[in-house]
């Protein structure tokens, strides 16, 4: 489960909305560039790399530059064509974690 403000992923979703809990109180990071906040330090940080451009992980495949290594990380299942999310009510598979959770919706 994937943090959408700072891209921190978690195992379990208990574990993401505590994360979200922690740092819901008050956005206290603040870009000083334009003056959009933040939840955490870490979705300050991945939004100052958007003024910067800069783009460290880079794909060793296909050459595709991410801001975020974790953003990465899911890029390169679809070279590798890794699906570690497996939905146990029909056994169809996801590359992420997201995706299995829409999914499961129509066996409910």
């Amino acid at each position: 489960y994937e943090c959408k403000e700072c891209g921190k992923a978690f195992r379990q979703y208990a574990h993401l909305t505590r994360h979200q809990r922690l740092n819901i109180a008050e956005k206290c990071y603040e870009c000083k560039e334009c003056g959009q906040a933040f939840l955490c330090s870490t979705g300050l940080r991945i939004h100052h790399k958007l003024h910067t451009g800069e783009k460290p992980y880079e794909c060793k495949e296909c050459g595709k530059a991410f801001r975020v290594r974790q953003q990465l990380t899911l890029h390169q299942r679809i070279h590798t064509g890794e699906k570690p999310y497996d939905c146990k009510e029909c056994g169809k598979t996801f590359s992420r974690g997201y995706h299995l959770t829409l999914h499961q919706r129509i066996h409910t």
